[in-house]
Parts: structure tokens; C-alpha cells; sequence
């Protein structure tokens, strides 16, 4: 086995420097005292102006700050800071010195975060602040990436280094955060989920096939170091920076918990392509969706026993096929797997969206040749649509218990991690209990819809909602419906539902094995969807 190739690099070409320490000390004071934070911007824009900003939008920040940059000293200089990194407009040097005294033009210069040009200095990267509440602790941080394409002119650098997204905090949001002695953050970017980690974790190790994405890592470790809890002279104490592809970095390690928002973009391959030709944030370089499957694969060589992963992927769905075929052939016997498909689009829609990621429609004939590469590729395995989703799998310490593959396309609450965490653990309890012998109440955020035709005797559809979590609908039988009623945690439900046979039963038709059987079914599916909560649960 080959040494993983530790990264410890203070100085990459192009990308933030983080071999400076005490100008990273004057920058994070600096960043504080100009009220540079997402209160203080938020405060500074505006409702509808930082919203507008959250979808990209420069316009209304520009006239915000604009008319800020007017006000009081404190008020101008944040929105100098805001308009600079920001808006990603060129700021005097003067303005700049003024309004981040300690660092200076000069010194966002030698960091690699800002460019001199005449009078003017313009930013080099994104730094924006960031921050989270998880209820038990949170953090408020910058964080440094390569300006994104509303930011900057033409199609982003091949080794661009990815800022906060919309798939990175949706990973983000649905991770069940336990204690970790040993996480891993597998294609880290910029280091959002590592920050995120190191909350509950031990130790984490952060890897990527980019030396520009573990440098802006390292920068943005160091720049927060007092925030996240790192000695910066010894940050290797709670962090390793590994370099390589997929796993080899961590080849025979093991982890408690590994969390991935890889490179899994679909892309057409070309005949003679090298890895400068690929966008490294989103394409691993492999076929179809061969990135996804060779991790679905792979993954639990890393977990400890009982460890688990979590990630975003994409799968093709061949015209004729099941959206599920697939992953579930990826799912080993031995090893827990849960996939939740969020969306679904057609190969033109696909293509349309990464395309337009990269800003590669600015240029017409190359935007026309890629988009027919994208067609093509995808016709050349007849697939007919492309999934995008969550999934959770758990190399588990004895037999399977979690095998499920669904689609929710509705939203759900967020974050949803939490709930998905009590999910794993009624499916662990369901495997070492009997539910007819367990006591049982409807969960809190549980209601009852029921609808009957005007004059109906009865109702004709009985629902129950969740208003929590994944916000499932139950379609009740009229049976099932009178169980749910009884759970008050009284009897067992092996009692209800025996009561429910004495109350329905009593025909030569009836047969009651059959209907203990599936009402059983029945209430244990409830359970494992959350409507119903054991009252005994040890």
C-alpha cells in the first residue's frame, strides 16, 4: 500500500495562501470589526436585495450599496467589503486600506486573495461569510472559492475551486450529525463539509483531486481556525488534507462516518481528453455514471462497523427502466442503502443545466457542439432521463436492515438530517423488536385528513399526514385508520388489533390470520415511517 500523498502546501499557484499567519490573524479581526457577517450583510442590503443575491442576482446589492457607500464610515466601509468580494467590483486602495486597517490592499495582495491594478485593487476570489446554529453548537466563518460565473467573465478555469451550493448545503442539511471519532470528507472543494464535521468529530480527513481545492481548504481551516476549534500551528491535530482520486488517498483506513457531494455530473467523454480538459468540481472523469456506482461500490471497504456515508449522486435511467434498476444493482448485500430521488429531468434539460453551470452558452458554436456531445453520449445508452438524489448507506455489524429506494419530490423540511437519523434508528429497532408486542403513539407532528362525498355515511379517503421530516401522506384503510385511533399507548398494538378482528370479523368469509398479517404490515410500515412511535422504545 502506498502512502496517501499528504497535502501541507501554504502556497499553491492561483489559489489563496495560507503559509502567512499573521496576516490571516489580521484579516479574520478585520472581517469582525467591519461587521462583515451574515447579519450584518443581510443588514446592510436589505431584505429583497440580499435574497436577490441569494439567486445571483448583482443587481439590487449593487444599488444597495451604492447608496451605502455614501453613509457613515463603519456603514461605507462594509459596503466597500461587500461590493469587493461580493459584487467582485474593483475597489480603490485607499478604500480598501480604510475599510480592513490591519490587512490592507497590500495584504489581501500577498495573500492571493486580490489583484493590484493601478489605483484599484480586484478580488482574485470569493470570500464570503458563512455560518450555522445546530442547536447543540455552531459556527460563523468566511469562505474563500474561485469567483463563480455571475461573478467574473467567460467560462469558468477547468480547475475552478466550487463556493457554497446548492448541492454542497443540501448535503449539508440532510447528514445525521452523531459523534464521529474518525469522519472523512471525500472531495472537498472548499472545505464546507469539513467545517461542518468538525463540529462532532474527532478528527477529519479532507481529500480531492485538486491541489487548488484542498489550498483554498487549508486557507479557510486557518483563516477560522479559533472558530473551528484548530491550533493553527498544528491543524493536522484535527485535520488531514489528502490528494487523489476517490479512495485512494484513504486506501485501508476506516472511517465512522464519510460524507461525499462528489464530482458525479454526467459528461460526455471525448477521444484524447486529459484531466485539464475536465472541470474537476463536477466531473470524476468516468463514463456515464460510473463515478456514483463505483462509490456505491467501494464505500464500505472505508466504514468501521457501523459506520456510515452519506452523498449526492446522479443516475441514468434508461427509457423502459425503473429509476431504481440501477442503483439497487449498485447496492451490495451486506451493506445498508437508502436512496431518496429528489428530481428527475430529460438528457436536453440535463445538458442545458451544466452548460449553463460553467457559463459554456456564452460562446453560441461551442454551446452547440457540447449540448449535441451531451445528446449524443446520452443516446448512445438509450437513456431517457437522469436521476438526482440523496443516499445513505451503513456497513452494518450484523445483517442488512435498511433496503429502500424512493422518490419524494415534494419539499421537505430542512434540515432533514435529524429525521433521517430517526429513521435509522426505527429500522434498527424494528429488527430487534416484535411490534405486535410494543406499546405505540402517533407521532406529535402527525395529523388526520379525512374526505366523504356530500350525504356520504362514511368517509371515502382517510390520510395521514406528517408535518415534520420527509412529510409523507399514509392512505389508511378503514381498519388501519381505527388502530391508528387506539395507539395511546395503552395497549399493545397485538391487543388493538385483536380487538379490531372481534369488531370486524365474525363472518365464514373472514379470514383473521389474514387480517392480523396485514394489518401488521400495515402498523409496522407506519412505524417505520415515523407516524407511529414506539412508547417503549428502549
Amino acid at each position: 500500500m502506498t502512502e496517501p500523498t499528504h497535502f501541507t502546501a501554504g502556497n499553491t499557484p492561483d489559489a489563496p495562501r495560507s503559509d502567512l499567519p499573521d496576516l490571516l490573524q489580521a484579516l479574520a479581526a478585520d472581517l469582525r470589526e467591519v461587521g462583515y457577517t451574515l447579519e450584518g450583510v443581510a443588514d446592510l442590503l436589505g431584505d429583497p436585495a440580499y435574497a436577490a443575491l441569494s439567486r445571483d442576482q448583482l443587481i439590487p446589492a449593487l444599488i444597495a450599496t451604492e447608496a451605502a457607500a455614501a453613509g457613515e464610515p463603519r456603514t461605507a466601509a462594509l459596503a466597500a467589503v461587500v461590493r469587493f468580494w461580493l459584487l467582485a467590483v474593483p475597489q480603490e486602495t485607499a478604500v480598501l486600506d480604510g475599510a480592513l486597517p490591519r490587512t490592507r490592499a497590500e495584504g489581501l495582495v500577498a495573500l492571493g486573495l486580490a489583484k493590484a491594478a493601478g489605483t484599484e485593487v480586484a478580488a482574485e476570489a470569493d470570500l464570503r461569510p458563512y455560518g450555522w446554529d445546530s442547536g447543540d453548537g455552531g459556527a460563523e466563518i468566511w469562505v474563500a472559492s474561485d469567483l463563480a460565473a455571475h461573478q467574473r467573465p467567460g467560462v469558468l478555469r477547468h480547475d475552478h475551486v466550487l463556493g457554497i451550493g446548492q448541492a454542497s448545503t443540501t448535503l449539508v442539511q440532510s447528514t445525521i450529525r452523531r459523534p464521529a471519532g474518525r469522519a472523512l470528507d471525500l472531495g472537498t472543494g472548499c472545505g464546507i463539509q469539513t467545517f461542518h464535521l468538525l463540529q462532532h468529530s474527532g478528527h477529519v480527513t479532507a481529500t480531492d483531486i485538486s491541489e487548488r481545492a484542498l489550498a483554498f481548504t487549508r486557507f479557510n481551516l486557518l483563516l477560522n481556525a479559533r472558530a473551528l476549534d484548530i491550533d493553527p500551528a498544528r491543524p493536522d491535530e484535527r485535520v488531514s488534507l489528502r490528494l487523489g482520486s476517490l479512495l485512494e488517498p484513504v486506501a485501508g483506513e476506516a472511517f465512522d462516518l464519510v460524507v461525499s457531494n462528489p464530482p458525479f455530473v454526467i459528461t460526455p467523454r471525448t477521444a484524447g481528453e486529459a484531466p485539464a480538459d475536465q472541470f474537476t468540481y463536477r466531473d470524476g472523469g468516468l463514463p456515464g455514471d460510473d463515478i456514483v456506482a463505483t462509490l456505491i461500490r467501494s464505500l464500505p471497504d472505508v466504514l468501521a462497523p457501523g459506520g456510515t456515508a452519506q452523498l449526492l449522486g446522479n443516475w441514468e435511467i434508461p427509457a423502459g427502466s425503473d429509476w431504481d434498476e440501477r442503483p439497487q444493482s449498485w447496492a451490495g448485500p451486506a451493506t445498508d442503502a437508502w436512496f431518496i430521488q429528489r428530481e428527475q429531468v430529460g438528457p436536453e434539460q440535463y445538458a442545458e443545466t451544466w452548460l449553463q453551470d460553467a457559463s459554456e452558452s456564452r460562446d453560441r458554436r461551442h454551446y452547440q457542439e457540447a449540448y449535441a456531445a451531451y445528446l449524443a453520449d446520452f443516446a448512445s445508452r438509450n437513456v431517457a432521463g437522469i436521476g438526482f438524489g440523496m443516499i445513505f448507506l451503513r456497513r452494518p455489524a450484523g445483517a442488512r436492515r435498511i433496503h429502500r429506494f424512493e422518490e419524494i419530490t415534494y419539499p421537505i423540511e430542512q434540515p432533514v438530517g435529524p429525521h433521517l437519523g430517526a429513521a435509522v434508528e426505527r429500522a434498527d429497532w424494528l429488527a430487534d423488536h416484535d411490534v405486535s408486542a410494543a406499546h405505540l403513539l402517533v407521532a406529535e407532528d402527525v395529523t388526520e385528513e379525512r374526505h366523504q362525498r356530500p350525504g356520504a355515511e362514511h368517509p371515502g379517503v382517510i390520510l395521514l399526514r406528517q408535518g415534520a421530516g420527509l412529510r409523507r401522506t399514509n392512505l389508511l384503510s378503514t381498519e388501519l385508520a381505527g388502530f391508528v385511533s387506539a395507539c395511546d399507548g395503552d395497549l399493545t398494538a397485538g391487543q388493538i388489533i385483536g380487538a379490531l378482528e372481534a369488531l370486524l370479523g365474525g363472518t365464514e368469509e373472514f379470514d383473521g390470520d389474514a387480517f392480523r398479517a396485514g394489518l401488521l404490515t400495515e402498523v409496522t410500515n407506519l412505524v417505520r415511517d415515523g407516524f407511529l412511535l414506539p412508547a417503549d422504545k428502549d
